[in-house]
């Protein structure tokens, strides 16, 4: 598994819908988020619009926040649809090459890589307390203020495991 403290490994992936993303290439504008889904996932599912109201929180082109579905590009449309993610889709390939690489515990899996390709922190699940911590730590690297993005009173449950 990818732990906080090692290089990220590089990556080129497709979008669900067409084009090319590289990690490197991303990096060189800004950290990273990274979050390894299932689009069957319910804990996916609970998890990732919070990732979403992140990516509104810190508007800009300074970072980039991208999900790596483990099912076809169709399931990923599907799930954006359903959870209301604006935010890139990539799909890993046949034998799941990117996520044998970060090898994920469980989905979702979110990393925080900083511009030097480091992970900064990574966790499995949903937790509303490290969400926020990620949303805080993303924001230090980018110069913005923090923003609560998983409220602990808006009916959700505060963990759910991946």
């Amino acid at each position: 598994m990818t732990n906080p403290g090692d290089k990220a490994p590089d990556f080129i992936l497709p979008e669900k819908s067409g084009g090319e993303y590289r990690l490197a290439d991303a990096l060189s504008r800004g950290p990273v988020v990274l979050a390894f889904f299932k689009a069957d996932c319910a804990a996916c599912t609970l998890g990732f619009p919070y990732l979403e109201r992140l990516r509104q929180s810190y508007p800009g082109d300074h970072w980039q926040i991208w999900g790596i579905s483990q099912h076809p590009p169709r399931a990923a449309e599907w799930f954006a649809r359903n959870t209301g993610v604006t935010f890139p889709l990539l799909v890993d390939g046949d034998g799941f090459p990117v996520s044998r690489l970060y090898d994920p515990p469980a989905t979702p899996t979110v990393y925080l890589v900083d511009r030097a390709g480091i992970v900064l922190a990574s966790h499995a699940g949903v937790n509303k307390t490290e969400l926020n911590g990620l949303a805080a730590r993303l924001a230090g690297l980018i110069g913005e203020r923090p923003v609560v993005i998983a409220p602990p009173d808006d009916g959700k449950p505060a963990f759910r495991p991946g």
